[in-house]
């Protein structure tokens, strides 16, 4: 019994090396990783964007790279330049 132990800790031990040498994805890697998903959802017209962490952007952030000094930003194409047009009201006619 201690052996199995031994060999399951040992087998978790070395899948964790493997995965913390593998290092970070870089931010091009984790943007495609990203569109893929989105692709996958049929989501449309939408872009991608990897900013500065300190950088304010619009768009919702959906990941981070370069060891968070990056952030890769969601942003619909065609909601900004939609919204406005929605909330302005006709003038009113004159007579």
């Amino acid at each position: 019994m201690k052996l199995v132990a031994r060999v399951a800790i040992l087998l978790v031990l070395l899948s964790s090396a493997y995965v913390f040498a593998q290092g970070p994805k870089t931010c091009d890697d984790l943007k495609a990783e990203i569109a893929k998903k989105l692709d996958a959802n049929n989501v449309k017209s939408y872009s991608l964007d990897i900013v500065a962490k300190d950088k304010d952007s619009d768009g919702k952030v959906v990941g981070s790279c370069q060891a968070g000094t990056m952030k890769i930003v969601y942003v619909r194409a065609g909601a900004a330049a939609a919204t406005p047009a929605a909330a302005q009201k006709p003038l009113p006619s004159k007579k």
